[in-house]
């Protein structure tokens, strides 16, 4: 198995993906959202439901997801060659299908780097519990 250096851990380029992930969700901005997901993403939402790179742009095409604020913190990323795992609380409000939401959540996304640079292929959203 490759050792990876520590300085792998705090990777500018991941952390410039993840501000342009939230920029373009709180914009709903499709066109940024589809070059970042991979066409094979795997994502299961706070519900349990798995959904994939067309149900996410189409929420947002359509409307059905607002997003209204996401404040990172505690982010720790980890990378492994070409694929890397990000965890970040996140501090979120919106609506989803007009019903609105709002409090800390935990994401963590895989993602993979390739000849377009970095993409998410799985991700995970929970609420924290107080």
């Amino acid at each position: 198995m490759p050792d990876y250096p520590a300085a792998d851990l705090r990777d500018d380029s991941l952390r410039a993906c993840e501000a342009a992930l939230r920029q373009a969700q709180l914009a709903g901005d499709v066109a940024a959202l589809e070059r970042l997901v991979d066409d094979a993403l795997v994502f299961t939402g706070p519900d349990g439901a798995v959904y994939g790179k067309s149900d996410d742009l189409d929420a947002h095409r359509q409307g059905w997801v607002r997003i209204t604020r996401l404040e990172p913190s505690e982010e720790r990323i980890q990378r492994f060659g070409t694929v890397a795992v990000v965890s970040v609380r996140m501090e979120m409000a919106g609506a989803f299908r007009g019903a609105p939401f709002a409090g800390p959540f935990r994401y963590t996304r895989v993602w993979r780097e390739g000849p377009g640079g970095w993409r998410v292929v799985a991700g995970h959203v929970s609420p924290v519990q107080p």
